[in-house]
């Protein structure tokens, strides 16, 4: 399997396709490329039974996909962890190096590093790991744009994409903040928020918004 088809399979996973339909359109957003792109790897996933497509609804992984896009985020929610934990990484530098390392380690090497991380159960940008046996909770899969003006939230977890973590850190928006959503700017213009421990305002783009998970 490429990594391309790899980096697919982890995308629809992350953006809640083991349960739902996930759009082409966010699939695009997320991993910046083109909507052709997408459509043709999507028809290239349809194929392998490892996902299904219904039109104008979406797509979704099949149990086989779910299996498989389950052992690829342990592997790469595993490195980011260690990354950042024990190298010091900032959270917006650790996906191109957990994506190399996710590649070349053997299992022994992820069930070692597993081990050596007491068996971590999220990884630093708030996304489930699942066990070696498949096991994990459900991530939370209401993102930050479809909350009503005057509800308070809190930051669940954020889609791992190096473009959004290097924003969210300019914002110095953190997992666990509790915030109030102020303003809806029309014309898909950003989203205004007040985070309650501190009183800032802050404004989050509508792209961004989509990628913010809350509960």
């Amino acid at each position: 399997m490429t990594p391309k088809k790899e980096d697919y399979l982890k995308i629809i996973f992350e953006l809640g396709g083991t349960k739902k339909k996930v759009s082409n359109k966010q699939i695009a957003m997320s991993l910046n490329v083109a909507a052709g792109s997408v459509t043709e790897m999507v028809n290239k996933l349809v194929k392998e039974g490892l996902a299904a497509h219904t039109p104008y609804a979406g797509i979704s992984l099949t149990d086989e996909g779910i299996e498989v896009a389950e052992k690829l985020v342990r592997r790469h929610r595993l490195w980011e962890t260690f990354l950042v934990e024990k190298l010091d990484y900032q959270l917006s530098e650790v996906h191109d190096e957990a994506e190399v390392l996710e590649h070349v380690a053997s299992d022994k090497l992820m069930k070692k590093l597993d081990q050596f991380l007491n068996s971590p159960r999220e990884c630093p940008h708030g996304g489930v790991i699942p066990t070696e046996a498949g096991e994990y909770e459900e991530e939370s899969h209401e993102y930050l744009a479809e909350i009503k003006v005057g509800e308070t939230v809190e930051v669940d977890r954020f889609i791992d994409n190096h473009e959004l973590l290097t924003y969210l850190d300019d914002l110095e928006l953190k997992l666990g903040d509790k915030i109030e959503v102020l303003e809806h700017l029309p014309f898909e213009g950003p989203i205004k928020v007040k985070r309650l421990a501190d009183g800032a305002e802050l404004s989050i783009g509508y792209k961004a918004a989509h990628y913010i998970f809350v509960k």
